[in-house]
């Protein structure tokens, strides 16, 4: 999954991660280091009164993976994250674990959208602002895409209380996050682009 370049062609990064020497040792490194990132924002909850469902960091925490990563090593870090926490490592929101839940359904869409929001940053989709909010708002919209008929078959829910109850209180959030998301990525590939011209 390295990136290589000809001895007279400055290399081409693909991804942030890209930017790091190594090839095999650095994406074991860096997967293992995203599924922890992800359980770690998965930490940052605030309640949402009348719904199962609350507002975490860890889509945040997702969705750069997925930009930094790319695809496959996204794909390969929120594999390890759910099969851990399917195992018993309490590292799903709020120091849960095991896939059972209201919740089921939002993390099987997280690893889809960590792959899909990994697939168009490697085709420049975090290198600029406007490209940022389009991505991350696919992302999200992959979230709610698995997470809702989850929320639904979970909670007994018709699909009009499931978007009440798990989409309309989080958009605020999303919206912030991807604002948070759309100054960082292009700042960083800024930095980069900087890095490899001097």
């Amino acid at each position: 999954m390295s990136v290589a370049a000809s001895p007279t062609t400055t290399p081409r990064y693909r991804v942030l991660a890209d930017v790091v020497p190594g090839a095999l040792a650095r994406d074991i490194v860096l997967v293992l280091a995203a599924a922890g990132l992800v359980g770690l924002t998965a930490q940052v909850v605030l309640p949402v009164p009348g719904s199962p469902v609350p507002i975490t960091g860890q889509t945040f925490g997702v969705l750069l993976v997925g930009s930094a990563l790319g695809w496959r090593r996204a794909a390969a870090a929120m594999g390890v994250y759910l099969a851990v926490g399917a195992l018993g490592v309490p590292w799903f929101q709020g120091g849960t674990a095991y896939l059972t839940g209201a919740t089921v359904g939002y993390l099987l869409g997280m690893l889809l959208a960590g792959a899909l929001v990994g697939a168009l940053a490697s085709r420049g989709g975090d290198r600029t602002v406007l490209r940022t909010v389009g991505t991350m708002a696919l992302g999200n919209l992959v979230i709610y895409a698995v997470g809702v008929p989850g929320l639904m078959i979970a909670g007994g829910l018709g699909l009009g209380a499931a978007l009440t109850v798990g989409v309309v209180p989080f958009l605020v959030g999303d919206a912030l996050k991807t604002a948070l998301a759309a100054g960082v990525l292009p700042g960083a590939w800024s930095l980069v682009n900087r890095g490899r011209r001097s």
